[in-house]
């Protein structure tokens, strides 16, 4: 775990640890909630059950900066993202968060989806959202010729964006360990018991005693609210498996491609990535168990099949990867955000994967119920300046390519990783960071590093032989698991191409 000023410590206290404020779980939502009131005068703990941030279901997903055009009106879902879409790309300015503007296309392949286009530009106008444009079949031919044959017309989102989820996840928690929150990991909730003035949670590396505790668990979000006597939604783990197209594939999908939403859920789309890549899916498979993360002969049959219709050119391109996430579904009908003021604790459920977009307001939304409910909150006038993080995105200069930067450094000159011209200084800098990685697929995150066709085959015992020169320890030894992206948020696999 990480103490309030960052750096590693590497035992355990033996005493239940005191907190104003303790938040469970680290992905994107916690680690702004603890960001967010880090800004008051608070000590705040960020807890979560795995060794790193980031490492359950917000590393996994569509990476989409979303407008909210599509969400239902009215609800608290619509609000957030709406206002979530601003200050995450306010943030990324100032934080070096990679964001490409490319726009969407929803594009309709049948009549009743051609039908469905007005309504659909209404409802983006009635969340806020007046940009939208129908176009025919020709226009949208026009700026995607590559989709396949069959389009009869399209409605445009030209502010939607892909971004690097994982810098997101990575840049807030870090924020938030600068302002002097201390990052409890390894800790999984097992109890919550209530001391009148003051709850103690029993976790799986020791008690954290808190004044307020805030739920931010994500799958897990529904059997912490139990804990503390609650009983009011249940979390389905919905796996969405996808596919990543080689970067030779770019050309391909330089827009969003995405499908008019039915009753059948929003379906499969094209999407490209802030690394250069293709993204097609997810499929959308309702699960018992919270841990399966496995990719299925079923699920590609169907991607493969969605494809062919969809842009058969894309199909003739390599495959980098495939990997599943697991989105936390909800039988609740909108985000679940409610303060219990007897027992100072807080929920933050039924998050999708909206919580992407949503996160920063979300956590503004927290501050706000928590204060009404009696949380104190005095603002500090001593926060640090946000960090800037490393640039994982190929829109703008990496290390690789800043003769300057080499100059003044030669390690960033060295590439360890060629698939994703990933340099020694990258991964030397990694594990330099208030929050380091504890092994290969924390790297991977933080650098792209062994993400490319490959996967790790050529670089992986460089980079092991690196992470072995720094005194990191590694689930590994130091090797590679053939692609292997262990826990709930997602799981790589090598494909044939990539060993040959």
């Amino acid at each position: 775990m990480n103490d309030i000023t960052g750096k590693a410590t590497a035992t355990a206290p033996t005493a239940p640890v005191a907190f104003d404020v303790v938040v469970i779980g680290a992905g994107i939502v916690g680690s702004a909630v603890a960001r967010k009131l880090a800004a008051h005068e608070l000590s705040v703990a960020l807890l979560d059950a795995r060794d790193d941030v980031g490492d359950g279901t917000s590393k996994a997903n569509t990476a989409i900066l979303h407008t909210g055009f599509d969400a239902k009106p009215g609800t608290l879902e619509s609000r957030l993202v709406r206002e979530g879409y601003h200050l995450l790309s306010d943030y990324a300015a100032r934080t070096g968060i990679p964001v490409e503007r490319t726009g969407a296309v929803l594009v309709a392949w049948t009549a009743e989806e051609l039908d469905a286009l007005p309504g659909l530009r209404e409802k983006a106008e009635r969340n806020g959202y007046d940009r939208t444009e129908i176009i025919d079949s020709a226009e949208v031919y026009r700026q995607l010729p590559h989709l396949g044959e069959g389009v009869l017309g399209g409605l445009t989102v030209p502010d939607e964006s892909i971004v690097c989820t994982w810098t997101t996840n990575l840049a807030l928690a870090t924020d938030a360990v600068g302002r002097g929150v201390t990052l409890l990991l390894n800790r999984a909730v097992l109890a919550a018991e209530d001391l009148g003035g003051a709850t103690v949670l029993r976790t799986s590396g020791g008690d954290v005693r808190a004044r307020w505790v805030v739920n931010a668990a994500g799958l897990g979000a529904d059997v912490v609210d139990r804990l503390f006597g609650h009983d009011r939604f249940t979390v389905t783990p919905r796996r969405g498996e996808l596919v990543v197209y080689d970067k030779l594939a770019r050309p391909l999908a330089d827009k969003i491609i995405l499908p008019v939403p039915s009753s059948r859920g929003k379906g499969v789309l094209i999407s490209p990535t802030v690394y250069g890549n293709v993204l097609l899916g997810p499929t959308a498979e309702d699960l018992t168990d919270r841990t399966d993360t496995g990719t299925s002969e079923k699920g590609l049959e169907f991607l493969m099949a969605k494809g062919e219709k969809l842009m058969p050119d894309l199909l003739r391109e390599e495959v980098t990867a495939t990997y599943a996430g697991l989105r936390a579904a909800s039988d609740h009908p909108d985000y679940l955000i409610e303060a219990d003021p007897e027992r100072r604790y807080v929920l933050v459920g039924g998050i999708r994967s909206t919580g992407l977009t949503a996160g920063i307001a979300i956590a503004e939304y927290v501050a706000e119920i928590a204060r009404d409910a009696g949380l104190a909150l005095v603002p500090r006038e001593d926060l640090p300046e946000p960090p800037r993080m490393p640039n994982l995105g190929e829109a703008t200069t990496r290390p690789y390519q800043d003769a300057a930067r080499i100059a003044a450094d030669p390690a960033y000159g060295r590439v360890v990783c060629f698939c994703e011209r990933v340099t020694a200084g990258e991964i030397r800098d990694a594990f330099r960071s208030p929050i380091p990685p504890v092994g290969l697929e924390g790297l991977r995150r933080r650098t792209r590093a062994m993400n490319g066709r490959c996967q790790g085959f050529y670089c992986g015992a460089e980079i092991g032989r690196l992470m072995e020169c720094r005194g990191e320890s590694t689930r590994d030894g130091g090797g590679v698991r053939d692609g292997e992206d262990e826990g709930t948020g997602g799981h790589h696999h090598t494909p044939l191409e990539a060993r040959r």
